[in-house]
């Protein structure tokens, strides 16, 4: 009998992509302090890489936790703007502050993925992409974000590479699944070595 999958994550991007893959799961979002988890692994100088990574790990095993029986899939994200990690923004005025910010310059997507089995950690993978915006005025600024507020409100850095935010950008180095916060073409990969998916 096949093992159940679980994505901890409420992500509805990450969840089509895994649809649009063939998979079948189960989608139990982790409950985790994901500012508190943050501010404690910066507080000890932790790099982006391995606060994306420990969130992710963060995730997998909370709700590993309460379903030992399943594979647990857990994901997080981290813009890494310069050495400086950006959350998610509050509102259409920090968004429009960030995006002024990243205006013209380079910065990196980490997308993180962890896998629990039976209660321990058997996977992880971070893949990273670099992004390169163009230049933007604040007028285009301004109307790009009162347009795209509803559906960029919970996107890390304030955009969507699916959406208009591909506008925004003028070169993108690396994988668009990892880009849209899941490096899918590693996972599936590692789902088909251990017999979870046919090949």
């Amino acid at each position: 009998m096949t093992r159940p999958l679980i994505l901890a994550s409420s992500s509805s991007i990450r969840r089509q992509l895994l649809q649009n893959a063939g998979l079948t799961f189960e989608t139990l979002p982790a409950r985790v302090d994901e500012d508190a988890i943050r501010a404690s692994l910066l507080a000890e100088e932790a790099t982006p890489r391995d606060v994306a990574d420990a969130l992710a790990q963060f995730k997998a095993r909370k709700v590993s936790e309460k379903r030992p029986e399943a594979m647990v899939i857990g994901c997080d994200q981290v813009l890494d703007f310069k050495g400086t990690i950006l959350s998610k923004p509050a509102d259409a005025q920090e968004v429009a502050a960030q995006l002024r910010a990243l205006a013209g310059q380079g910065h990196r997507l980490l997308s993180a993925a962890v896998i629990y089995d039976e209660g321990k950690p058997v996977w992880r993978h971070v893949g990273v992409v670099q992004m390169q915006m163009r230049p933007l005025s604040d007028g285009f600024i301004d109307d790009y974000v009162s347009r795209n507020w509803e559906s960029i409100r919970h996107s890390v850095g304030g955009y969507k590479l699916e959406e208009e935010g591909a506008r925004l950008f003028s070169r993108v180095q690396g994988d668009y699944f990892t880009v849209l916060g899941l490096p899918l073409l590693d996972l599936l990969s590692y789902l088909t070595l251990r017999g979870i998916l046919s090949s």
